[in-house]
């Protein structure tokens, strides 16, 4: 059976005009002879309208409803595209993710598709149906629905992909593809036509928006093939798959940078073992991710100034967190939310010297100043001021011939 999964996000199924389109473009897969699953997310905008709903209600809205709450809003949308298809002549239907079931494992709000029963969806497959299946949701074993994150659509289109071998997994999205850089923030940003998954695990990680890491790393792991593509123009997009498939001649595929990342320093910080354990404990405790981190030791080895970067909405928790620490004692304590993280990321690193001087070099000569710095085997990340990331992007996206 030659099945292909197409997924659409929120944006291409944003208007009931753009759900008309979507109906023509499954509607021309069939036409090939695919055996079409469609996973659809909400509506744009709906699911933050539910969020926002739930916080009107309850400062702390209970997990379990706030699953069943916001999974509503792919219910709608695929009853729409449904309903369409059936109007232009096509066998179909929209089916909750309890009705297959899929099945999570995991808390609510994140859980993980773990399991997918096949039966009834290839059975309507087999009678020319066109399964339309509600993204971002499962059931667990309680028998209550569960969600698997924001972005988490594009997870299950995934696994659904793998649990029933489909051909092609293809993305549709509001952009073309996967660019070298942000196309908002740079005009001369170009599409990437293979990307690995690898370097788009960093990109994802990294700022980059077209999908959510976990789902890359989904992906990696089951060897699923992706295609990320427009729903609203008809051009070929970009191909996430493993290094093996590509020829690339590139040393840096791609450049993010992110706008909400804050630096934290602690100033004076007694050297000695398990002070660093000491910090960064409670913040993981609570859930807070440590992202780039330097260490100054003085010169006489009994102080050391600790710098490290976090999300910017995690500031004022981190804050109150060290204050607190009773175990750990500094001089001063300083925050700074005017930073920027640029990253360049490749492949093609791995067996090229000289990298890491281009890009430092290639920053100075525009007076930009690095503050931190952390390395991959296929990634550089620098922190710059938040007035310099579009100048940053420009000189980097030039220096490495990303703009040819």
């Amino acid at each position: 059976m030659k099945i292909v999964v197409l997924k659409f996000g929120g944006t291409s199924v944003g208007t009931i005009e753009k759900i008309k389109k979507v109906a023509s473009i499954i509607g021309n897969y069939r036409k090939k002879n695919y055996k079409v699953i469609v996973v659809s997310s909400a509506m744009r905008g709906v699911t933050n309208d539910l969020i926002k709903k739930s916080r009107q209600i309850s400062k702390n809205f209970s997990e379990s409803e706030y699953d069943v709450l916001v999974s509503s809003g792919e219910q709608v949308a695929c009853s729409l595209i449904a309903g369409r298809l059936k109007y232009n002549g096509f066998k179909s239907r929209s089916w909750l993710g309890w009705q297959i079931p899929i099945l999570t494992q995991g808390p609510h709000k994140n859980s993980r598709i773990n399991q997918i029963n096949k039966n009834k969806i290839i059975s309507y497959l087999k009678e020319g149906g066109i399964p339309i299946i509600t993204g971002f949701q499962g059931m667990n074993n309680d028998q209550r629905i569960t969600t698997i994150g924001r972005g988490g659509s594009d997870a299950s289109a995934i696994m659904l992909a793998k649990f029933f071998k489909a051909q092609r997994c293809v993305i549709y999205t509001d952009v073309e593809g996967v660019y070298t850089t942000d196309p908002n923030k740079f005009n001369k940003a170009k599409k990437i036509k293979v990307i690995s998954y690898e370097e788009m695990l960093e990109m994802a990680s990294l700022g980059a928006k077209v999908m959510q890491p976990v789902s890359i790393q989904d992906a990696r792991l089951n060897r699923i093939d992706i295609e990320v593509k427009s729903s609203f123009i008809k051009k070929s997009g970009t191909l996430i798959t493993k290094k093996s498939n590509i020829i690339n001649s590139k040393i840096v595929t791609g450049i993010t940078s992110t706008y909400n990342d804050s630096k934290v320093t602690l100033v004076g910080v007694k050297d000695k073992p398990g002070v660093a354990a000491s910090i960064f404990k409670p913040l993981s405790t609570n859930s807070i991710n440590v992202d780039m981190v330097v260490q100054n030791i003085s010169a006489n080895g009994k102080e050391t100034d600790l710098t490290f970067t976090i999300k910017t909405e995690d500031l004022n928790k981190t804050k109150k967190i060290i204050i607190e620490n009773k175990r750990i004692k500094f001089r001063k304590l300083l925050f700074d939310k005017r930073v920027s993280k640029i990253s360049i990321i490749g492949v093609g690193m791995i067996t090229t010297p000289g990298v890491t001087f281009r890009m430092f070099q290639a920053l100075a000569n525009k007076k930009i100043n690095i503050q931190v710095i952390s390395t991959s085997e296929i990634k550089i990340s620098v922190l710059v001021d938040k007035k310099d990331t579009k100048k940053a992007l420009i000189v980097l996206h030039k220096e490495f011939k990303l703009n040819k």
